[in-house]
């Protein structure tokens, strides 16, 4: 009988290393990878039918004091922020004290959405979340090396929360509105936010390698960011921690995945019943032909069936990926610290090796783009302004039959405006152009054009776009409108 207990007590130590023999060409991709692409590391977790079947890192957490990445190394998640943060946001609506269908300025301080366009009552909580409140393109960097440092929420809804499209009317992704809901969190719950996911969150899951930032005495933890250029990037900050902001390791985010596929695991806590889990998971704004976005999550439709509900995350040295294929109870979580597609391509590999039937959607390359040709409703001369949080800027754009748009912001040079498309009512294009706020100016940046055409009126977004560099910059948007000469 002693005998049988010590082969089965063997048999269960040793039953994670037999299952995780079949990701074994996985572990050879990635070392390869690794190695060809100059990455510093990968953590990799895999979960499925309840439980955690692979986990395991590979490379340096951080190569200048020789720490390899494990699965409890910390991560930079960047975007996969967002399902974290709308989890603790559906706690709030669980304890009736928000409502998803409510505007979200009754949620608020002094400082509101203000709607350039349409009606700020419409742009509720759900619209935030799914990312078709009208919000646009925003992401604002702080450097610990760079004297700028994050400004009060107050401060940057008032200068950049301005609604640039009909609520409803489009899905634009907007880091600026997972920044207003964490700020939500916080005042509907008295607590800051890094408080409220710890103990709402982190700990009821049991993530106790997960914070909001890097909490004190976990720093040892956590991986090192690196660059296009292998160095170190000095530690930084956004006005978006909702979005940007959560550190965590594979294995907490293998947890976070079983809670999110409804495993019921007896050490976690259910914080959100399965229907609510559910409510994350549908789409309540269309991104394309079979996809959506639900409540902090991507969703979408693979042909042949199936559903894989999702998340990435990108931004200087980072680069994750999370994807749970519901119906399968098959969750697929990657991280890295730099900033490539590898973890992608590895999901995918860990996909078509789990569920070798399930077809997935091609990734092709972007489509080449098509030379521009003018309808006549938007030949002419178009006048108006630009308008930032410091002043009104008058702006020309002159749209010729040839299809050369000629544009002119304040009294500065004339110049082409580039890369031009006209799709689905949307005039979008890029252009040099000072905008003359402190904010932007910064760095170096292009400004992009995305302007609705609605009769005899162009509006929409001027976003400057900080240029290609070592450091990820800034996107800030300021509204444009404009009215066709006669």
């Amino acid at each position: 009988m002693k005998k049988i207990a010590v082969i089965a007590l063997l048999a269960t130590l040793l039953a994670p290393v037999c299952a995780a023999d079949s990701f074994d060409p996985i572990r050879a991709s990635i070392r390869k990878q690794l190695v060809d692409q100059a990455v510093p590391s990968l953590a990799v977790a895999v979960v499925k039918d309840g439980k955690i079947v692979w986990e395991e890192g590979f490379g340096w957490a951080n190569r200048e004091k020789r720490v390899a990445a494990t699965p409890h190394t910390m991560y930079s998640l960047a975007s996969i922020s967002k399902p974290i943060t709308a989890t603790g946001l559906m706690l709030l609506v669980k304890n009736g004290k928000l409502d998803l269908d409510r505007p979200v300025n009754d949620y608020l301080g002094r400082a509101k959405l203000r709607a350039r366009v349409g009606d700020a009552a419409d742009a509720t909580v759900r619209r935030v979340a799914n990312h078709s409140s009208g919000l646009p393109l925003h992401y604002q960097f702080f450097y610990s090396d760079e004297p700028y440092r994050r400004p009060p929420m107050e401060e940057t809804i008032s200068r950049y929360g301005n609604l640039v499209t009909i609520p409803g009317e489009k899905y634009q992704y907007s880091n600026l509105g997972y920044g207003i809901l964490d700020y939500i969190i916080s005042r509907l719950s008295g607590r800051s936010f890094e408080e409220y996911l710890r103990v709402e969150v982190f700990q009821p899951l049991g993530m106790t390698r997960t914070s909001v930032g890097i909490d004190p005495g976990l720093e040892p933890y956590a991986a090192e960011r690196y660059g296009v250029d292998g160095l170190p990037i000095p530690f930084y900050d956004f006005d978006h921690p909702g979005r940007s902001a959560i550190y965590s390791s594979a294995h907490d985010l293998a947890l976070f995945a079983l809670f999110h596929l409804k495993a019921h695991l007896p050490e976690q806590k259910a914080i959100l019943s399965d229907e609510m889990i559910d409510a994350m998971h549908e789409f309540t704004v269309k991104t394309g032909k079979n996809s959506g976005y639900g409540i902090g999550f991507a969703i979408e439709d693979l042909p042949g069936g199936g559903r894989i509900v999702s998340h990435t995350g990108g931004m200087g040295g980072v680069a994750t990926t999370m994807r749970l294929v519901t119906s399968e109870r098959l969750g697929i979580v990657v991280l890295c610290n730099a900033s490539t597609s590898l973890p992608h391509r590895i999901a995918d590999e860990i996909l078509q090796l789990m569920l070798p039937r399930l077809k997935l959607p091609a990734r092709g390359s972007s489509p080449k783009l098509e030379s521009f040709s003018p309808p006549p409703e938007l030949v002419g001369t178009w006048k108006g302004a630009l308008h930032t949080y410091k002043e009104e800027l008058p702006f020309t754009l002159r749209i010729l039959e040839s299809g050369d748009i000629h544009a002119q912001l304040a009294d500065q040079l004339k110049t082409l405006l580039n890369s031009v498309q006209f799709e689905d009512g949307y005039l979008t294009g890029r252009m040099n152009g000072d905008i003359g706020t402190e904010d932007a100016n910064r760095r170096p940046y292009v400004l992009s054009l995305s302007l609705k055409l609605r009769g005899d009126i162009l509006n929409g977004a001027a976003s400057a776009i900080s240029l290609p560099g070592k450091r990820v910059g800034n996107a800030l948007t300021q509204w444009v409108e404009l009215k066709k000469e006669p």
